[in-house]
């Protein structure tokens, strides 16, 4: 059992901190309860007082980074999903290519001509690799 260090900090949070850590213990309570696991389970987990969670979990206390990685690891989830990073941020925005969109039109034929369109395909990038 990782215990983590109960150093309580005094320093003010901004309203932004303040919602932050609001939206990350709600994500905790959330992750927890889907996963049937008590605010003492936790805790015990954790090596923190089931107070301790359930001041996490309000937002009224804030959660070190070093223990970051422990709660993720006890709701079997990612850092990034549970302080709210979108995970899906690295993926291109706007229209498609035209190339994604002929793709996505090949994938709508017969299977006889998507076969024809792969060894097209398979074709010319053998001739490109020369």
């Amino acid at each position: 059992m990782a215990t983590l260090p109960s150093v309580i900090s005094t320093v003010a949070l901004s309203k932004e901190e303040q919602a932050f850590f609001v939206q990350l213990g709600n994500r905790i309570a959330q992750l927890r309860k889907e996963q049937d696991i008590t605010q003492v389970q936790l805790a015990e987990l954790l090596g923190v007082s089931q107070q301790t969670i359930n001041a996490y979990e309000v937002g009224r206390r804030r959660i070190q980074v070093s223990a970051l990685p422990v709660i993720a690891r006890a709701l079997h989830t990612s850092i990034e999903e549970l302080i709210g990073e979108d995970t899906k941020r690295n993926s291109k925005r706007g229209p498609a290519s035209r190339l994604q969109q002929q793709l996505e039109q090949v994938s709508q034929l017969p299977k006889a001509q998507q076969k024809f369109v792969s060894q097209m395909l398979d074709t010319v990038l053998q001739q490109a690799s020369r």
